[in-house]
């Protein structure tokens, strides 16, 4: 990034912020690229870490956390279903209540996927940084931890 900074302070913070924003949307692309989620939807991804953090739910449960109808989540479900991504079985607690949860299918490709992105990440990072960028990069992480932590705005 050659660009010139702002000489205000505010207005640097503003162009690093969406230079950041910028910069963290390519990398997000080209580490989709490299994960082999390409057919899914956002809503779709969104209910799959959904179960996979959270485990089994049901459908009107998973509507809620995820703030949408019912009927919508009922959708995304089925097509995942379909597809094999998730298993319903009946709740141990309320047999009246189908619970929806992660294939054993579903669980391999995640796993998969995030190896692949975390293998072309490494080897970007590897062939196209030098070991200074390399601590310079490390040293930038900290402080994009620090902007992500809970708190950082009070």
């Amino acid at each position: 990034m050659s660009k010139r900074l702002p000489a205000s302070e505010s207005e640097t913070a503003s162009e690093l912020a969406a230079q950041i924003r910028a910069t963290l949307s390519r990398l997000k692309r080209r580490l989709r690229e490299h994960g082999g989620r390409e057919d899914l939807t956002p809503s779709q991804i969104s209910v799959l870490l959904r179960l996979e953090r959270d485990g089994a739910a049901t459908v009107s449960g998973l509507a809620r956390a995820e703030g949408m109808r019912p009927q919508s989540m009922s959708s995304i479900v089925t097509a995942l279903q379909n597809t094999g991504l998730v298993d319903s079985s009946s709740d141990p607690n309320d047999g009246r209540q189908t619970l929806m949860m992660l294939s054993s299918k579903c669980e391999k490709l995640l796993r998969e996927g995030r190896a692949a992105r975390q293998d072309w990440l490494t080897a970007a990072i590897l062939q196209q940084l030098s070991a200074q960028e390399q601590q310079k990069l490390s040293a930038a992480l900290e402080l994009l931890n620090r902007l992500s932590e809970d708190g950082a705005l009070a």
